[in-house]
Order: C-alpha cells, then sequence, then structure tokens
C-alpha cells in the first residue's frame, strides 16, 4: 500500500525542479487548448457541409498524421541547430496564429490547408518538448516526470472534449477555437519565464552543424532502431498500434450497432478506455524501474490483445470494464519507449532520435488504422476476436525474435 501511495506522489515531486514544472503547465495549457481545436473542427466540418462531415474530420486527421511523418525529423535535427526556447516560443505563436484564423473558415479547401499548417507547427514543438525533459531533470526522477507528462496527455484527451462541448454550447462553435488561442498564448508566457540555457540543458548549440540534413536524418533513424531496448519497444509500439486502432475505429460500431446502444454510451466507452491509460501513465514511472522495461512492454501489449479480444461477447458494463483493461495496456505497450530514449540514447543525439520516434510511432498509426477498418468492415460480430487474436501473436513473434536473434 506504502508503495502504491509513493507511486502517487512521485510524479507530482517532479514539479519541485522550476524549469520543468513552467514547461509542465505549458505543455497542460496547450493541451488543453487543443481539446477545444478538435471538438470545433468537428463542428465546423458539419456546418461547411453536413452531409460529408464525417469524411472532411477523418482526411483532416490524416493531413495531421501527414505531417507528422513528414516534418517530426526535421524537428529533432532543428533542435541540435537552433536555441530551443526560440523553437517553442516560434510554433506555439505560428499555432496560435492558425488557430485564431478557423473561425472564419467558409470552405473546405481552406480548413484543410489550415489543418496541415497547424499540425507542421506542432511537429516541430512536440519532438523538441520531450528531447528537452531528459535534460532538465534528474536521471532518477525522468521516468516519474515523463509518466506525469503522459498521464496528463491522457486525461485531457479524455474530459478536455467534454468541457469544449460544454463550452461550444455557451461560446458557439466557432468561438472555441479563439479559446485555444489563449490557452497557446499562456503556453508562450510561460515559456518566455524559462531561461533559455536552461532548456538547451547540456547540449551546445550549433552542435554538428558541419553534417547535412539528411545525414543527420539517416544518423536520427540509425540510433533509433541501432539500439536493442529501443528497438523492441518500437516493436511492441507498432503491435500495440493495431489493437488501439481496433479500439478507436471499431468501438463506435459494437456500441451503436451490436449492442444498439446511443452515443452517449459510445463517450463513456471511450472515456473508460482513456481513463484506464491515464491512471497507467501516471503510475508505470513509479513502479517499473527496470532497465529495458521489457515486462511492461510485454504484459502491455498481451493485456490490450486479450482484453480486445472478449470485446464481442461481452455486454456494455463487461466492454467498460474491458476497455479500462485495454487501456491500460495500450500505456504499458507505448509508453516505454519515450523514456527508453532519454535512458539509452546520448544526451546530445535526443533531438534528432525524439523526432525520429515521433515520425515512426505515427506512421505505426498510420498503418494501423486501416488494418483495423478491414478487419472491422470484412468481419463484423468477429472483429475484435480477430484483432485480439492478430495482436496476441504478433506479440509472440516479436518476442521470440528478439530472444533468439536479438
Amino acid at each position: 500500500m506504502k508503495k502504491l501511495y509513493n507511486a502517487f506522489i512521485e510524479p507530482f515531486m517532479t514539479l519541485g525542479n522550476k524549469t520543468f514544472s513552467k514547461l509542465y503547465f505549458a505543455q497542460v495549457s496547450s493541451l488543453f487548448g487543443d481539446a477545444f481545436t478538435w471538438l470545433g473542427l468537428a463542428l465546423l466540418a458539419y456546418e461547411i457541409k453536413p452531409e460529408s462531415a464525417a469524411a472532411i474530420l477523418a482526411a483532416a486527421l490524416t493531413l495531421r498524421v501527414t505531417a507528422y511523418i513528414i516534418f517530426s525529423p526535421f524537428a529533432g535535427i532543428l533542435s541540435e541547430r537552433i536555441d530551443r526556447k526560440k523553437i517553442l516560443l516560434f510554433t506555439q505563436l505560428a499555432r496560435m496564429g492558425i488557430v485564431c484564423l478557423l473561425p472564419f473558415v467558409s470552405y473546405e479547401w481552406q480548413l484543410y490547408v489550415l489543418i496541415f499548417i497547424l499540425n507542421t507547427f506542432a511537429a516541430f514543438f512536440t519532438p523538441t518538448y520531450r528531447a528537452i525533459i531528459p535534460q532538465i531533470v534528474d536521471k532518477q526522477v525522468y521516468r516519474e516526470a515523463n509518466g506525469l507528462s503522459m498521464a496528463t496527455f491522457q486525461l485531457l484527451s479524455v474530459f478536455g472534449p467534454a468541457l469544449a462541448g460544454i463550452a461550444s454550447a455557451w461560446l458557439g462553435a466557432r468561438q472555441i477555437f479563439f479559446v485555444n488561442g489563449v490557452s497557446l498564448l499562456i503556453a508562450m508566457v510561460l515559456i518566455m519565464t524559462i531561461p533559455k540555457e536552461s532548456l538547451q540543458g547540456a547540449l551546445p548549440l550549433n552542435l554538428r552543424k558541419f553534417e547535412s540534413i539528411w545525414t543527420q536524418l539517416a544518423n536520427g533513424v540509425k540510433l533509433l532502431f541501432g539500439n536493442k531496448i529501443v528497438r523492441f519497444a518500437l516493436s511492441i509500439e507498432f503491435i500495440s498500434a493495431i489493437a488501439g486502432a481496433m479500439v478507436l475505429v471499431n468501438t463506435v460500431g459494437l456500441v451503436k450497432t451490436t449492442l444498439q446502444l446511443d452515443d452517449e454510451h459510445y463517450g463513456w466507452a471511450m472515456s473508460t478506455f482513456g481513463i484506464g491509460a491515464a491512471i497507467t501513465a501516471f503510475l508505470l514511472g513509479s513502479l517499473d524501474k527496470t532497465k529495458t522495461r521489457s515486462i511492461s512492454l510485454i504484459s502491455g501489449v498481451i493485456v490490450i490483445g486479450v482484453a480486445i479480444s472478449f470485446a464481442n461477447s461481452v455486454s456494455y458494463n463487461g466492454l467498460l470494464f474491458l476497455w479500462v483493461l485495454a487501456g491500460i495496456g495500450q500505456t504499458l505497450a507505448d509508453m516505454p519507449s519515450e523514456t527508453l530514449i532519454g535512458e539509452n540514447i546520448a544526451a546530445k543525439d535526443h533531438g534528432k532520435v525524439y523526432g525520429s520516434h515521433f515520425a515512426f510511432s505515427h506512421l505505426w498509426w498510420a498503418i494501423a488504422y486501416p488494418i483495423a477498418g478491414y478487419i472491422g468492415t470484412q468481419f463484423m460480430g468477429s472483429d475484435f476476436l480477430l484483432g485480439g487474436l492478430l495482436t496476441i501473436f504478433l506479440a509472440l513473434v516479436i518476442v521470440m525474435i528478439f530472444k533468439f536473434r536479438g
């Protein structure tokens, strides 16, 4: 019991680091506003073309992932050449300007252009932010700091849209974009109070400026996949993405078609998935202090695989329980790669490696979504069973490959 209590307390103790605390709350403000933007996009898509709202939103999400895959590797390299504080401030300023343009969108193409540009800047901000964390907190509490950051992301992804929905009824569908503008402004103010030397850490500016961008891109990928511990985590992360995509893509059909329930029930089901993920992200850094995190990785992908395997054959209450387990498994399988990079890759290479990881982690989902969509449409009634069995089978294959071949 004491160990569990300490696991809850330890992540908050990282906020005693003033630099991390300011950066963390800047992230909280930014993520809070993002929830308003994505709910606003759904409402705006419906307003522009009601009959094609789902297709418009799907295209916007695809553009988001595409921007991440294309630009995030360059972000890591840029963070080694340019003052990281300038990167954070400029990208936040650019995002603030773009979200404040969204209320004035009248045509579908305008929405697509702004969303792609918005997430291009996000692709530069996020890897830089992640590369900073292991250099500003003590090594002994890095996992707790990363856990607090990831748990906050999960919680805001669950409760943020609910708050945005309430606000939209009061402010209006278009005006809620300005909430994100204000949240990004708050984040900028917090970042401005941090000395640039604190954000740069031990990494000197202009490091390896003589190397070409393409050489550094290749080195980032090589370092990412060259470390056996990180490579195993990435392999598990890909399998977990397939299982997670099954939850995100096919839960709506399971709830509304198979169980014959309404939107509210679907919302609660997805909330339980997010809550399970958030609680696990919060505790994981304190509970698992092993070097390879292999127990977390393997148990996580097996838990989510088993959880979704039974989804087609349970009642709604059973589904809620399974989705809590699925959320737990998702975090156990996904989150270790973040901290393993910080612990196993040299500090001077964090920028390029985090950039490469951000790109590949989104590429995994870009591959996983069509797989989940195909299984969900071709095998209705047994889609989650097949998806779960595929997850477990691939996990066992990966474990055997790494055990015997490394």
